[in-house]
């Protein structure tokens, strides 16, 4: 590199990009392979903001430096760090509120309570607030298909939690839910029946742990005699299965969810582009 830097409006060649954000002071940690030389610049950003939330430097729900600041940090054009931010934003990492600024998103800020959750109602007119009921909440070593789905080794431990989500007068879903054992130290059946706002909110307030993407397999089943008991429906009835594994950064498997939902009143619904 020359003696004289550039302006800090003045975009940089790609490798000199990361370089740059990793001889930053506040960007000091950061590795250059997050931002691989033949990425799109933005793209090399993006890397680089989505490694400065992994690392907590700014927490869920605190806004991030403007876009000149970041412009300015990674010596790069506004523009480029514009681009960066909308692809998190549209990934739901970040969120921009309209004269405020960027800010980390959050699960206790979610405007629908259930993150990932896509039952509805057939009646829309009728929408109501399903009440949570924490059955069960224990650790155990994970059993073998559990610690495949969540990358676990032979005998770690992991959290089990049952429940169930209702409307007034009908259960709904009947979710049983695996934790890595060693990011929930401390979490208990107790403090699950304590939470009131959603749990995705808990996990990443208590316990740093972030849901930011899941993948879903269903499948349509027929309701065996526990599953019916606890459902409040027939054996044999027709269920949705939604097996879900949610990962944080990294693409790191941190739950593994097996929901049966019931619906005779309620559809999946979700939406494709």
């Amino acid at each position: 590199m020359s003696a004289m830097s550039p302006p800090a409006s003045s975009p940089l060649p790609v490798s000199a990009a990361a370089s740059a954000a990793a001889s930053s002071p506040s960007s000091s940690d950061v590795p250059v392979e997050q931002a691989p030389a033949f990425s799109p610049l933005y793209q090399q950003i993006k890397a680089l903001l989505t490694r400065s939330l992994q690392d907590g430097e700014w927490r869920p729900g605190e806004a991030i430096p403007s876009e000149l600041e970041l412009a300015a940090r990674f010596r790069v054009s506004q523009g480029t760090v514009r681009k960066a931010i909308d692809e998190l934003a549209a990934e739901n990492l970040l969120m921009r509120r309209q004269g405020k600024g960027t800010f980390v998103a959050t699960h206790s800020e979610e405007k629908v309570q259930y993150r990932f959750l896509r039952l509805q109602p057939d009646d829309t007119g009728a929408v109501q607030p399903l009440a949570r009921r924490i059955l069960e909440c224990r650790r155990l070593r994970a059993p073998v298909d559990v610690a495949r789905a969540l990358d676990l080794r032979g005998g770690d431990s992991a959290v089990e939690i049952r429940r169930t989500l209702s409307t007034a007068d009908q259960v709904v879903v009947y979710d049983d839910i695996w934790l890595p054992g060693v990011l929930f130290k401390g979490l208990t059946q107790e403090r699950l029946e304590e939470c009131r706002g959603p749990l995705y909110g808990l996990f990443e307030t208590e316990f740093g742990v972030r849901m930011i993407r899941a993948e879903e397999r269903i499948r349509a089943i027929a309701a065996d005699a526990s599953q019916a008991e606890v459902l409040g429906v027939a054996p044999g009835a027709p269920l949705l299965s939604v097996e879900r594994t949610s990962y944080t950064y990294g693409d790191k498997p941190v739950e593994l969810r097996r929901g049966l939902y019931c619906t005779s009143r309620h559809h999946y619904r979700n939406e494709l582009s």
